[in-house]
């Protein structure tokens, strides 16, 4: 995929022109502050390994390698620092290195470079899953610890059941501690049943968002110092940058091979509806035949059956059309001719002769309301927007086609609603509702009939919405432009039923 490797180029090498600037910055204050602070440090260290364990952060601490505390929590040499620096510039180094094509993959090759970085049995980068309120391991350290975490169903913890996890994400507070078994505040198996004892947890945000935390864990007590808690929080905000980069190309990959698949479809539908539709004329001549045949010799059955196969044969014909015209759309071919005529006719019209006997039409009308629109155009929206919400409409449960004038932003048109009492629209298809091949669940059509509908609706300047406060069943609301005004009689009201 080129426009993915480019992407993904692009991105690696301004990232790291980014990372040259912010890290000397970065390391530049830490070097000017190293002097100063050590000494304050060092006396507030010894002073908390002598009281033991505080309320907010557990027992402090000491590192036993890889950090910058001794044996005895004193600080080391300015060497010692440098040291620190040059973890710090390599982890960064090796985080934009990892080729960010799929969030999962990122997240757990980020993890476990930070893992062995820190000396950590087990590194997470969760994120917040909205839809069941859950901070999710998508990255984790393949590690002994790492793998048993999953394999406990520790890798999804509930925002809701508190942890320390969730009180940093909450409150993006970073949290350290290195006696996690006397912590109550920690989730009860990751204590028992991992046996972390040392935790490190930080925000992670992505595009500026907090989306999860960051979290180092190790069976050791006192495993981690301060410093390796500043060390994780900066990691973070280059983790979220690998996240956020991720979740951008994962999307273009995605929607790249989503149009791939689209026009795949669309050249498939397109040669089989003209196939399709060179082998209709001669299938009507001989129903035809059959009908002439059974007509004049009183074959009342076999005329029945034969008026029956003509109208099946009318609704493959406008099947085949709606295919055709999904093409001239995607080619730029679509086309109305506009003229004046009366939509409530048309209206009244379409219920009688679309043919619908699974379930009566209620049609609600006024006498006339004159617009200027492709009529030929409309009926093909109104007979898709009827047959959908028959579908869907349990038995015996009539649709209501209403047809009624308005006023918006100042102009007058007309209103046409659709209203079913079925099961409603489930709200993970209203974004797609009106795209090609879009499908709900137990569909039986090919997804066209409403895409049609909404093109047909935005052709003639109007609108084709789906009303979002239905309680029940689901409303579709098409509006065009009025050329006339409704008279004003009484509506009629008439329940009009067919064959589908």
């Amino acid at each position: 995929m080129p426009r993915v490797e480019a992407i993904v180029a692009w991105s690696t090498a301004a990232l790291r022109r980014l990372l040259e600037s912010a890290l000397d910055a970065f390391l530049g204050r830490l070097r000017d502050a190293a002097a100063t602070k050590s000494r304050r440090r060092w006396r507030d260290d010894r002073s908390l390994v002598d009281r033991g364990p505080g309320p907010a952060t557990g027992c402090v601490l000491r590192r036993d390698r890889g950090g910058t505390m001794g044996d005895e929590g004193a600080p080391l040499p300015t060497d010692a620092r440098v040291v620190a620096d040059r973890r710090l510039h390599t982890t960064l180094e090796c985080l934009l290195a990892i080729e960010a094509t799929e969030v999962s993959a990122a997240m757990t090759e980020a993890a476990q470079l930070v893992a062995d970085a820190l000396g950590a049995d087990k590194v997470d980068a969760m994120l917040h899953e909205p839809a069941g309120d859950c901070l999710v391991a998508v990255g984790t350290s393949p590690t002994p610890m790492g793998r048993r975490q999953h394999e406990l169903g520790l890798n999804r913890l509930r925002v809701a059941n508190d942890g320390r996890e969730a009180d940093v994400f909450r409150t993006g507070t970073p949290y350290i501690t290195g006696c996690a078994h006397e912590d109550p505040g920690q989730v009860p198996g990751i204590v028992h049943e991992l046996g972390v004892r040392s935790s490190l947890i930080v925000p992670l945000d992505v595009a500026g968002e907090r989306r999860g935390v960051l979290l180092a864990s190790s069976a050791r007590e006192n495993r981690f110092a301060e410093d390796d808690l500043r060390f994780l929080g900066a990691v973070s905000r280059w983790v979220g940058v690998i996240a956020h980069r991720a979740e951008l190309v994962e999307r273009i990959a995605a929607d790249a091979a989503e149009r791939g698949r689209q026009m795949a479809a669309d050249e498939l539908v397109t040669v089989l509806a003209h196939d399709l539709g060179n082998q209709l004329a001669p299938l009507q001549t001989r129903i035809d035949l059959l009908r002439r045949r059974a007509q004049r010799e009183g074959r009342e059955l076999d005329l029945r059956d034969a008026g029956e196969a003509a109208r099946s044969l009318l609704r493959f014909r406008r099947l085949i059309a709606d295919l055709l015209d999904v093409g001239r759309i995607e080619q730029g071919l679509f086309g109305v001719e506009p003229r004046p005529f009366d939509l409530a006719v048309l209206a009244r019209e379409t219920a009688d002769t679309l043919g619908l006997g699974r379930g009566a039409i209620e049609v609600r009308t006024p006498a006339r309301l004159e617009v200027r629109a492709d009529p030929d155009r409309i009926r093909q929206a109104l007979e898709n927007l009827l047959t959908n919400a028959v579908k869907h409409s349990p038995a015996g449960t009539p649709v209501l086609l209403t047809v009624d004038e308005a006023e918006r932003a100042g102009a007058r048109c007309a209103v046409v609603g659709v209203a079913d009492q079925g099961p409603g629209i489930p709200p993970a298809l209203v974004p797609r509702l009106f795209d090609r091949f879009a499908r709900g669940p137990g569909s039986s059509g090919l997804g066209l009939g409403l895409y049609l509908a909404h093109q047909i609706a935005a052709a003639h300047g109007g609108s084709l919405t789906v009303d979002p406060n239905r309680s029940a069943g689901a409303r579709f609301v098409l509006e065009l432009p009025a050329a006339g005004s409704a008279v004003a009689e009484p509506n009629s009201t008439d329940d009009r039923g067919g064959d589908a």
